[in-house]
């Protein structure tokens, strides 16, 4: 039986990991009602703008019932802006998040939309969990991190600064592993 993964829809790049997630066998779920998040086998919350994420779960009643999602052990992959929900501590400017991940970000660390761009992960970071095949990084207007707790583990370094993280069922990467062919990173989180 296939596990059903729901990727947040209320605003961003949802459609990019609908698509790896068809790609990697997973039945899909676009979530954009409260109902939706039940019965899930895991949740992602991808790129876009995180002041409007907020502002929509917000409103629409997601807010809480995503935080207790994850806080109960789903599998969740947050990319980008998802990255600065999970986040303990957002600058730049500082904003509200759910702190699930003990780190600071800071947010479009990596400069503005025209610093956008590609590159790969430092292999000594990514081998124990990818093997040799170097993990590619597309980066859009993304957070940096900034601090890295003792409860987080590094899964992917890029010129030694920490671009992917896990803590506990909580993957969160600052690059958009959905824009590339790469499905390492989905797969990793979901199983």
């Amino acid at each position: 039986m296939s596990k059903t993964i729901g990727v947040l829809a209320l605003q961003g790049g949802y459609q990019a990991h609908l698509k790896a997630l068809d790609t990697c066998g997973y039945k899909t779920l676009a979530v954009r009602e409260i109902s939706d998040l039940r019965n899930l086998d895991g949740l992602v919350l991808p790129g876009g703008e995180s002041t409007t994420q907020i502002k929509l779960m917000k409103r629409f009643g997601h807010w809480s019932v995503i935080d207790e999602l994850v806080r109960s052990g789903c599998p969740t992959l947050a990319t980008c802006a998802g990255l600065i929900l999970a986040a303990s501590h957002v600058t730049q400017p500082s904003q509200v998040s759910f702190g699930w991940l003990d780190m600071d970000v800071t947010r479009n660390g990596w400069g503005r939309q025209v610093h956008s761009g590609e590159g790969l992960a430092d292999l000594e970071s990514t081998r124990p969990h990818f093997g040799d095949d170097p993990l590619k990084l597309l980066f859009i207007r993304a957070p940096r991190i900034q601090r890295v707790g003792q409860r987080v583990d590094v899964l992917a370094m890029t010129n030694g600064e920490a671009v992917m993280v896990r803590q506990g069922a909580l993957i969160a990467a600052s690059f958009h592993p959905e824009l590339t062919d790469d499905l390492r990173v989905h797969r990793l989180t979901f199983g």
